[in-house]
């Protein structure tokens, strides 16, 4: 078992044949319980640019990998990039790679900072600013890694995806879901839930900002939730049709149009949030 920040992460690359060598690189980044893979219906629609999909610490083929905080998940990113010799890129995050998209982009310096070209987050949320609504949600997350430790995943799946944010599910698709999670190493996901619960997550929204970098909030039109945060939070919506909170697996084609025309307005910095 590894930890810290030392450790490179694992990774899928996809290079076009066609791709001029100076295209800046889409790193996507899934949610909790998922892998680089989940990416895979997408990546198809975006033959413009080469793509790497990351396997977060504690899954996927990085299920060894552990971290303690958003700061070590940082560092093993940015080692990551360095490793595949990536230096110009676009962060496009999923719900918990949403959040470390914008951790990232917050507080990342020197060249790899330098070489970040904009951020796409997916139904991420840039925080929580109520020290009492931190606490509550760090409790709610130690709950739910308490379950994943004790408890088969067979058992603790169903209950996941039966929460609020998962609403536009339907009972097949739920199962479809609870199968493919089911790969996860449980211990792994458990401490990973607990490393980067949204209750130890800074405010991140002031620093994007000041970033200046483009900025987009991929959201799907079902999903109520974050629609409602981007509204409250004056985000840069770009709403995806046919979709709830997992809006690239739901419409990848819908999905890939807004991330071509955010990518290629004339300034993408108009675009920032």
């Amino acid at each position: 078992m590894s930890a810290g920040p030392a450790m490179s992460l694992h990774c899928q690359r996809i290079t076009p044949p066609d791709v001029m060598p100076e295209t800046p690189w889409l790193v996507l980044l899934h949610g909790l319980l998922g892998r680089g893979d989940d990416w895979q219906a997408l990546c198809p629609l975006l033959p413009e640019w080469p793509i790497l999909q990351v396997d977060l610490p504690g899954h996927g083929a990085s299920a060894g990998v552990r971290a303690s905080d958003f700061s070590e998940v940082r560092q093993q990113l940015a080692l990551t990039l360095r490793a595949q010799g990536i230096t110009r890129y676009w962060l496009i995050g999923y719900s918990l790679g949403g959040r470390i998209a914008m951790d990232f982009a917050a507080s990342c310096v020197g060249d790899t900072a330098a070489g970040l070209c904009g951020l796409l987050v997916e139904g991420g949320n840039p925080g929580l600013q109520e020290a009492t609504a931190r606490q509550a949600r760090r409790e709610h997350d130690a709950r739910w890694a308490q379950r994943f430790r004790r408890e088969s995943l067979s058992v603790v799946l169903p209950d996941w995806y039966r929460q609020s944010v998962f609403a536009d599910l339907d009972d097949a698709t739920r199962q479809t879901l609870v199968a493919l999670r089911s790969r996860n190493d449980a211990v792994a996901v458990a401490d990973m839930l607990e490393a980067t619960s949204l209750g130890r997550q800074p405010w991140l929204l002031d620093a994007v900002r000041r970033r200046g970098l483009p900025f987009g909030y991929l959201c799907g039109a079902q999903d109520q939730k974050f629609q409602a945060i981007a509204e409250t939070y004056r985000l840069p919506l770009l709403s995806v049709a046919r979709a709830g909170h997992n809006a690239h697996r739901a419409n990848p084609a819908g999905y890939a149009q807004q991330i071509r025309q955010f990518i290629t307005l004339p300034d993408a910095s108009q675009a920032q949030g």
